[in-house]
């Protein structure tokens, strides 16, 4: 291929001039694109929150088809399928702006654009994509994708649902159920995996088709404004054309499909996020107790800075991560997509852990600032956090998320990289140093058996959790470098996120080796401990109540 995939953090020189995208960069249309999509949200969906809570699907295909016309539902699609093909941070861009505001709308719009549309685009035929790209992408048409099923949740591919050919009928005959399926009751169209004598076979199945049915609604903790029902096949008669992709490789289809939409959800979740810190400061600024008014109590501010903090780092990680298949996508234009995209995992699957951990922790606090309010139901806060908690559970629970990060990780690895100099800023000496000690850890897994360490599912945690902080301190670093002179706050930020990231990712290498290697470990938490070349640690305390300072006068967030 003719880029640079993927790979361990330290594969890309840090001291090199930063080629990277921030939200900085964002073109004057692609703006235009994102202020479509805050009206969008002003006007169809938040005037409409309580009907689309109560399961109205009128109102929500009326959604959908608003969305549809302002070409929302058409980013990805080709151009030659009526499509915008602008490409996934444009997608990204669409998918923060609905989540900011969207509510549980954020879900149902995810799906249907996300696993509910790019199977056609990356797998389709051509009369494949004529016939369901263009009704997708209009809204006339809402699309849903159904692989979960009663006895197969993380084990997805271990489901029961069959598919047999019969020559009589000219059709494959699909028998099972699929659960939680999002837009169900909505959905004019399933992309549905069943297993065949030839493997898992991804199949498009039509809601009009005989034999099709779909349960009652769930009763569920959070988003309730997204229709999640059981999908009832019941011998449904499904024709050769409607195979999708090669029989017998739906399981390629289910994983790649499944990849770029974490990093969609993470997108969805920073809007949320954003949104959130909004509502907080703003409530802030109005609640008094003591007199005081609750932005001028220290630990409020902190609250507010660490949730400040946390969307930047998300912010920079996700546009960086979602720039990066773009490019690779452009300069590998003759490849299979699908492939291309694939080697992306460790990328979307740390992106959607962090997105759905950091809105888990900014809803918690937005909860908190609120006090006894927060949990009230009339305050959007309370509809937030209860919405939040799905986030860390589909698209891949949080738990596999990690280990498939720490697969692909292990599986690329080969020897710790070679010393070189350190640049003289602080935040890329932190880096640098967390960069040196995660490859001497991976050189040390890199030596026991592969299979023994990817079942010691401990390890694989911590792996992942430090390529994810040191993903993150990369990210800032390289924006703020990006930004230049002037960019105070920026900077602040990224002093603390790479001091305190690198804290994080030291105290994991101390945990692994410790595990790993009791001899050497003891030495090399000995050495860890000593800090011969991490810079000195700064006054945090102070650098926050100055971050605090930049949100508290915006009244949201800021960089």
């Amino acid at each position: 291929m003719g880029t640079r995939l993927t790979g361990v953090p330290w594969r890309e020189d840090l001291l090199a001039e930063p080629d990277i995208f921030t939200p900085e960069d964002l073109t004057e249309d692609e703006v235009m694109v994102a202020k479509t999509t805050e009206k969008f949200v002003d006007q169809q969906i938040l005037p409409n929150a309580e009907s689309l809570e109560q399961h109205d699907y009128q109102v929500e295909r009326e959604t959908f088809a608003a969305a549809g016309e302002l070409g929302l539902l058409a980013i990805e699609i080709p151009e030659a399928y009526g499509g915008l093909e602008l490409g996934k941070h444009v997608a990204g861009l669409v998918a923060e702006n609905i989540g900011n505001g969207g509510g549980s709308f954020s879900v149902a719009y995810n799906i249907h654009s996300g696993v509910g549309t790019s199977p056609y685009i990356n797998y389709g035929n051509d009369e494949q994509k004529q016939k369901y790209l263009s009704r997708l992408g209009s809204g006339a048409w809402v699309g849903a994708y159904a692989l979960t099923e009663p006895s197969a949740g993380s084990d997805a591919l271990k489901g029961k649902a069959k598919a047999v050919w019969n020559e009589d009928k000219d059709a494959w005959i699909l028998t099972g159920e699929k659960q939680w399926i999002t837009n169900a009751h909505l959905a004019n169209v399933y992309v549905v995996f069943a297993n065949t004598d030839s493997g898992m076979t991804t199949f498009i199945v039509e809601r009009e088709m005989k034999g099709v049915s779909v349960g009652p609604e769930e009763k569920k903790m959070g988003i309730n404004g997204t229709s999640t029902a059981t999908l009832i096949l019941d011998e449904v008669a499904v024709p050769r054309e409607n195979v999708l992709g090669d029989i017998g490789k739906g399981h390629k289809i289910a994983m790649n499909t499944l990849n770029v939409a974490r990093l969609k959800l993470a997108f969805a979740n920073l809007g949320t996020s954003k949104r959130a810190l909004e509502l907080s400061v703003n409530y802030g600024k109005e609640r008094k107790q003591f007199q005081r008014l609750l932005v001028d109590f220290p630990m409020i501010r902190e609250k507010i800075t660490n949730m400040n903090l946390a969307i930047f780092g998300l912010e920079s990680l996700v546009y960086q991560s979602a720039a990066r298949i773009d490019d690779a996508l452009e300069k590998n234009s003759n490849e299979d997509a699908s492939k291309v995209v694939g080697q992306f995992i460790a990328e979307c699957a740390s992106a959607k852990i962090q997105g759905s951990e950091v809105l888990a922790a900014v809803a918690d606090e937005a909860v908190q600032i609120h006090g006894g309010y927060g949990f009230m139901q009339e305050y959007e806060v309370e509809r937030i956090y209860r919405d939040a908690r799905i986030s860390r559970i589909f698209e891949g629970t949080n738990e596999i998320n990690r280990l498939a990060v720490a697969k692909s990780l292990f599986s690329q690895f080969h020897d710790r990289p070679a010393e070189k100099r350190r640049a003289g800023n602080r935040n890329a000496r932190f880096i640098d140093e967390a960069e040196r000690r995660f490859g001497e850890i991976m050189q040390a897994l890199a030596d026991i058996v592969r299979e023994d360490v990817l079942e010691t599912q401990e390890f694989s945690r911590l792996v992942a959790d430090m390529y994810k902080e040191i993903s993150i301190m990369r990210a800032a670093y390289l924006r703020t470098e990006k930004a230049g002179d002037g960019a105070m706050l920026k900077q602040l930020m990224t002093d603390v996120i790479c001091e305190e990231g690198y804290e994080r990712v030291e105290a994991a290498v101390i945990r692994l080796w410790s595990a790993v290697a009791e001899d050497e470990g003891k030495a090399m938490s000995v050495k860890l401990r000593a800090r011969e070349h991490v810079p000195e640690g700064q006054n945090i305390i102070k650098k926050k109540r100055n971050i605090s300072e930049y949100v508290i006068n915006a009244e949201k967030y800021c960089t």
